[in-house]
């Protein structure tokens, strides 16, 4: 049966959290969880997940700070990009940046590769690698859907002024990884509406045709 999903917009920055499930098992993938990690653990209740995969698009703080609270009331193995670790190894710092509380990281940290397959029941979500907002910036993919992180936006992307962010290197991501998948791929952001790569591709004015009309 088709993956299903569910976001949740939580904190002060407006996180968009996700929740992917294979139906028949139930099996469920959590996405990049950084604030309000209670009303994560009450929705996997309320509707009898089985949380499988706690996965991260990348290891900036709001996106990581509720992980740990997620993995030790519901379960599930925690996975990031390597190139991510010494961002994840300075999460309380990170915070601290911006006036937030310190954080500790989930236990047990596996290490995602591009091309991976990560199975949920008989369903299975693709990594891709598309450094640029971070190092280690990954996007997960499964048929006409994308769980893109900070990597692309509705007309914009993530920022490339933190450290080891390369404006370049995330256009390359971009053009090279994510736009390939057509155009009526949907994507699901970390922030924000929700946009599809043929929107972006022709309209996106940093990455796409309009970045060279301008």
């Amino acid at each position: 049966m088709p993956l299903v999903y569910e976001s949740l917009r939580l904190g002060p920055l407006e996180n968009n959290t996700f929740l992917i499930t294979e139906p028949d098992s139930g099996e469920t993938a959590v996405v990049d969880v950084g604030f309000e990690p209670e009303a994560v653990i009450k929705r996997v209740r309320e509707r009898g997940l089985k949380v499988k995969l706690l996965l991260n698009t990348h290891a900036h703080y709001d996106h990581v700070a509720g992980m740990r609270a997620v993995q030790q009331a519901c379960g599930g193995v925690h996975y990031l990009h390597p190139a991510d670790r010494p961002l994840l190894e300075v999460l309380s710092q990170q915070g601290a940046m911006f006036g937030f509380p310190p954080a500790q990281p989930p236990d047990d940290t596996r290490d995602l590769a591009d091309g991976d397959q990560l199975a949920l029941g008989n369903e299975r979500l693709r990594v891709i690698h598309t450094p640029g907002h971070s190092p280690g910036g990954v996007c997960f993919h499964w048929g006409e859907d994308l769980w893109a992180g900070d990597t692309l936006f509705a007309g914009s992307v993530g920022r490339t002024d933190l450290p080891g962010g390369s404006f370049g290197t995330l256009a390359r991501s971009i053009r090279t990884r994510l736009f390939p998948l057509g155009d009526a791929v949907r994507v699901h952001t970390g922030h924000g509406e929700p946009t599809t790569i043929g929107e972006e591709r022709l309209h996106n004015p940093f990455v796409g045709v309009a970045a060279y009309l301008a």
